[in-house]
């Protein structure tokens, strides 16, 4: 469908390329076919398999994801509120007719036990609940191929709109984030830091960490140093 249907009319490339952060990712993984069910493959042949064993049909499976964060409080002169036409520029206006499966998840969740006064129009064709990294998680679901979504209208531009005034209090930080700074100066003292936070209060996240280094930087492998709680851990 390209730009012409689906969610990919969102992808506008002169908001895309003003946004605060983006980025593309190609996911590539072997699958074997039970059936309808697909399962991954063993990462290791040692490695006890839970696949079914009249498994004989091997497939590859190609992910393609596309993140971008759009810093809308600031553009928003401080407001919290925002749409799909504010940060885009464009509405959606039906599904791929070749995509099984076309959802656009909103995040509802209050960041406080109490519950939050914000209102999502239009209403969601569903709601989902999910645990996220421990934390109970509310989504707002529109499903493109619902034909009760696009009755009224054409156009679906999501919007969100908090019911009171909005105080300055900052947003709530994840479990588990991260920061990252370029620091010193030159080939000699010059470093790129990453520092990776986990406040959970007991439950440890498998982490990859990407790093996207700056074309003026030249990075030694030998110079790497990672400290957890205070220790050095030496990459063996």
């Amino acid at each position: 469908c390209s730009l012409q249907a689906g969610l990919a009319v969102l992808l506008k490339a002169e908001r895309l390329f003003h946004s605060s952060y983006h980025s593309q990712a190609v996911h590539i993984r072997p699958v074997c076919r039970v059936g309808s069910r697909l399962s991954s493959l063993p990462e290791h042949p040692n490695r006890k398999s839970t696949l079914d064993a009249s498994c004989v049909a091997v497939s590859w499976e190609l992910r393609q994801t596309l993140t971008v964060v759009f810093d809308v409080f600031s553009s928003g002169q401080g407001k919290k509120d925002w749409s799909l036409f504010k940060m885009f520029s464009r509405t959606l206006t039906d599904a791929c007719p070749l995509a099984s499966q076309s959802k656009v998840y909103v995040d509802i969740s209050p960041k406080n036990k109490e519950k939050e006064l914000l209102e999502v129009t239009p209403p969601p064709t569903s709601v989902h609940e999910a645990v996220v990294q421990g934390d109970k998680k509310t989504y707002a679901v529109y499903d493109l191929l619902s034909p009760s979504l696009f009755n009224t209208s054409r156009s679906l531009n999501v919007q969100l709109k908090w019911k009171r005034p909005q105080d300055s209090s900052e947003m709530p930080i994840p479990v588990l984030h991260a920061q990252r700074y370029v620091g010193g100066y030159g080939l000699q003292s010059g470093e790129i830091c990453t520092l990776i936070y986990n406040t959970h209060p007991y439950r440890a996240f498998p982490v990859i960490l990407l790093e996207t280094v700056p074309w003026y930087l030249r990075l030694y492998v030998h110079t790497l140093t990672i400290i957890t709680k205070g220790k050095e851990n030496k990459p063996s």
